[in-house]
């Protein structure tokens, strides 16, 4: 049975809001829940307007107001959780609360409400640096190399457990990095307005040979619901993606293109930029693509368009900040 009222953490984010007003224009009604400490209200303008839309600002780590805001919700999506990956170091236990804990209160949340269904957003990170590519979900897992990865694959563990032991259905999926509108954390975002207040020089982490793969915001959206819609079994854990990936270089030679400038590029770390930057992320997507589903947008695309927002947007670099 299709979900009819959705719970969404994380719900005022970047991923989430995309998703809450997917959902709300298929006919679903929504419950999202967000602490505001990334998320902007800003996101959610149309959904407020939306008589099937609710929105509860709290904390996952508030176990009884979780408990108390999922009630009537039959399915949820867990999207919530601090994605900084680079600076993990500088507070370990920031993944751990955010991500680990808080996703062990999702699951007695819902197992209080009695509901079984669970759309999880993880990572490509999971793979640390593999040894095959693209990398495939049943790929063996390395040593994990950021803080970030290693707690969001307990979460993965702990949905695991979930489903084994009080017969939940999961759905996991492995984020390549997304772009597009709303997107207020990353490469893209850090460039743009990086140029905009000094479009003579660029410093870029790593030595611009990293080489990732990215993703359109809206695909990667239609991959979830679709999986949703027609996975089967009790666990279901999905890449996504798109086929194609791009050095860092060409990214910042489409964001300078884009804004008319010719910075002087230096660079710092070499084939890392950070501690847990991984210098090749490509993801082995054809699971889900056997069950219908295909990227409309190019990386260059994804890269364009969030260009565009973020031009059309410079309120939330102030509100970032």
């Amino acid at each position: 049975m299709r979900p009819q009222h959705c719970f969404v953490t994380g719900g005022a984010g970047f991923i989430g809001s995309n998703l809450v007003d997917r959902l709300l224009a298929a006919g679903v009604r929504v419950t999202a829940y967000d602490n505001f400490s990334t998320g902007f209200r800003e996101f959610l303008e149309g959904a407020l307007r939306h008589p099937d839309f609710r929105l509860v600002e709290g904390d996952l780590l508030d176990a009884e107001a979780l408990r108390g805001a999922m009630a009537g919700a039959d399915f949820v999506y867990h999207l919530a959780a601090n994605a900084d990956v680079r600076f993990g170091t500088h507070h370990p236990r920031r993944d751990l609360e955010q991500n680990t804990l808080a996703t062990f209160e999702v699951l007695e949340a819902m197992r209080a409400n009695g509901i079984r269904g669970l759309a999880f957003a993880s990572t490509g990170s999971v793979y640390g640096e593999p040894e095959v590519f693209p990398t495939p979900e049943d790929c063996p897992f390395p040593v994990q190399t950021s803080l970030y990865a290693a707690s969001k694959l307990a979460c993965e563990g702990l949905i695991q457990a979930y489903v084994t032991g009080f017969g939940f259905q999961g759905y996991i999926f492995r984020f390549v990095s997304v772009l597009g509108e709303r997107y207020t954390h990353g490469h893209v975002f850090d460039f743009y307005f990086r140029l905009k207040r000094n479009p003579q020089a660029l410093h870029i982490l790593g030595d611009g040979h990293q080489r990732k793969s990215y993703m359109d915001i809206q695909d990667c959206i239609t991959a979830m619901l679709l999986a949703v819609d027609r996975a089967e079994g009790p666990l279901s854990i999905f890449n996504l993606g798109v086929d194609d990936t791009i050095e860092v270089n060409q990214s910042v030679a489409w964001i300078t293109e884009y804004l008319g400038v010719t910075p002087r590029l230096t660079c710092e770390g070499g084939r890392r930029g950070w501690i847990g930057d991984s210098p090749f992320i490509h993801l082995d997507t054809r699971k889900i693509r056997a069950l219908g589903w295909s990227p409309e947008r190019s990386i260059r695309d994804g890269v364009v368009r969030t260009l565009a927002w973020l031009e059309a947007n410079p309120w939330v670099e102030r509100r970032r900040a």
